[in-house]
Formats: structure tokens, sequence, C-alpha cells
């Protein structure tokens, strides 16, 4: 592979991390609301739907945290780079006062 199509390759990668953030956030509350409405029909509970969405909910929320989590590390990883030594980041307050 030439140095021109590595770049290309990794956006692509990058991209598919990401939409598959998104998929797997409505497989999960998907996945959730079947096994409340299979146990709801098993024990005629109703009640028990409404746990199966909780358990979608939450394990949605979970596939973001950990994604959270690695993008951290990334980023933390990042600092240690010599290419970004120079880099600072301004705070939020800084910002105003250079633009005014």
């Amino acid at each position: 592979m030439s140095e021109e199509e590595k770049p290309k390759l990794g956006k692509i990668i990058e991209g598919a991390e990401q939409l598959s953030l998104g998929i797997s956030m409505v497989v999960a509350v998907l996945i959730g609301v079947g096994l409340g409405l299979l146990l709801k029909n098993i024990f005629g509970q109703l009640w028990l739907l409404w746990v199966g969405v909780f358990i979608g909910v939450a394990a949605a929320g979970l596939n973001v945290y950990r994604a959270y989590q690695k993008q951290k590390a990334d980023l933390d990883s990042l600092k240690d780079d010599p290419r970004y030594k120079h880099y600072n980041q301004k705070k939020d307050d800084d910002d105003w006062d250079d633009a005014y």
C-alpha cells in the first residue's frame, strides 16, 4: 500500500467504528424490548416489558460509556506524542478574553 491509501483506510475504519456505536445502541434497546416482550408473554406481567426496556437502555448507555473510555484513552496516548508537545489547550475564560 502506498502512503496515500493508509490515511483513507484509517478514516474509513474510524467512521465504521462510530457508525457501529449508533447501531449497537439501537440493537441493545431492541434486544431489551424483545426480552421484555418475551417475559411479558411468558409470565403475563406488563411490568416485565418495562424491565426489558430498562435493560436495553442500560446496555446502550454502557456501550456509549465504553466508547467514551476508548476515545479518552486514545486522546491520553497523544499527550505523550512528541508531535503534540507544544500544543496547549486554553481555558474557556482565555478564549473569551481573546475575542474582545
